[in-house]
């Protein structure tokens, strides 16, 4: 057996093995970011809001709904729009948003409850139906203590 060969061989084998287990490491990665159960927030401490949706942070200041903001974005936005708000990239970076505005509490809240596609694209998905608009509004008041200019 010539020795050139089995080395060649040898090192064909292995490339193609590492670019195998590359792909199925990529996929594996790409697929668990798609799959991702939202998390249910506990708002029982917090005035609920009843069935119509309100356009205004009803929560700003309040610092038990801030805590529940906080752990709610940690379990259901971090993954894309970054640890403390700040993107990596993925998504927006929210610590710009702007803060006490009317206009932009609209926008922030039919962003979460409707999500945010382009060109058939889901690049959000929308949390109405699965966190409350309590649970919405809490997150909103915790991005407003890490706004930044």
């Amino acid at each position: 057996m010539n020795t050139r060969t089995f080395k060649e061989n040898l090192r064909k084998r292995l490339a193609i093995t590492a670019a195998g287990l590359g792909l199925l490491a990529a996929g594996t990665l790409v697929h668990a970011h798609g799959d991702v159960t939202p998390q249910a927030v506990d708002t029982s401490s917090l005035k609920q809001l009843g069935d119509a949706w309100v356009t205004a942070n009803p929560y700003r200041g309040n610092k038990d709904a801030i805590r529940i903001g906080d752990s709610a974005f940690n379990q259901n936005c971090a993954r894309c729009h970054g640890l403390g708000a700040v993107s990596g990239g993925i998504a927006p970076d929210l610590r710009k948003l702007d803060v006490a505005d009317d206009d932009t509490d609209e926008f922030f809240i039919g962003k979460v409850r409707n999500g945010v596609t382009r060109n058939g694209a889901v690049y959000m998905p929308p949390f109405e139906g699965t966190l409350t608009q309590e649970a919405m509004w809490a997150i909103r008041a915790w991005l407003e203590t890490v706004h930044e200019n």
